[in-house]
């Protein structure tokens, strides 16, 4: 059975009600409106992301497509040009001649050809770079707002973490001078009821669990030491007992 002066089993409640202050503030700290709202705009931002990667691949393909593009029509052109100045200079016999005009027709088919199908590459060009400026700005805006709720977050955090060191101090102060076996029972009962070790007797009811005292209970602490420490028979949390016990 642990023992001790009514006056540190009253310094328990003050404990406690730091403890539970320290609870409450860490449940705070993990649920932030700013952390689900981050949560919320990094998904976004990982949907963003993919969109413009597949933006900048269709991009880089169209890209590539456009200079092979280029390249054929290219090559067109400098045989037109070949062909053309043999034709002008009239160099050859008329049978090398008319196949020359020959060729220059079917190479202006080509060329009309190569022409098009270039024009719809460098669209499909211009709609791919549309694309990834979009998402690109996309991009910016989400890291953008990502930054000013981080900044509100780490604020909110701050101010928490400053919080908490002081009610932390204030409940260091308040342990001390408490023996060492009562501390030790209220951590032990304190860790397996929900953060709470001990609560007052008030009006006949454990302040813990909120249950009102049977008779025979109230009796067998109104029979107590003072310097006994007594428990509630459902929650088996201290009780401590005050002028409000109703005993």
């Amino acid at each position: 059975m642990v023992t001790a002066a009514a006056q540190d089993q009253w310094r328990l409640l003050d404990v406690q009600a730091h403890d539970i202050r320290l609870t409450q503030i860490a449940h705070k700290q993990r649920s932030l409106p700013e952390l689900a709202k981050i949560a919320e705009l990094e998904k976004k931002l990982a949907d963003v992301d993919d969109v413009l990667i597949k933006a900048r691949t269709v991009a880089t393909d169209a890209a590539r497509d456009l200079t092979k593009a280029e390249g054929d029509v290219e090559q067109v052109r400098q045989r037109v040009a070949r062909n053309q100045a043999r034709l002008d200079s009239g160099q050859g016999n008329s049978k090398d001649l008319q196949a020359i005009q020959h060729e220059l027709e079917s190479l202006a088919n080509r060329q009309g050809v190569l022409e098009d199908a270039e024009l719809e590459v460098m669209e499909r060009q211009e709609t791919a770079e549309a694309a990834v400026r979009g998402a690109t700005e996309k991009r910016e805006q989400v890291v953008a707002e990502v930054a000013v709720v981080a900044a509100a977050r780490d604020k909110a955090l701050e101010a928490l973490t400053d919080e908490s060191d002081a009610e932390a101090h204030d409940r260091e102060n308040a342990a001390a001078g408490i023996p060492k076996d009562l501390l030790a029972l209220y951590e032990r009962i304190r860790e397996s009821n929900h953060g709470v070790g001990a609560a007052k007797l008030y009006q006949r009811r454990c302040e813990g669990c909120r249950m009102t005292l049977p008779p025979n209970d109230l009796a067998r602490i109104r029979n107590a030491p003072q310097n006994e420490v007594v428990r509630c028979e459902e929650c088996s949390r201290i009780l401590v007992r005050t002028a409000e016990s109703g005993l």
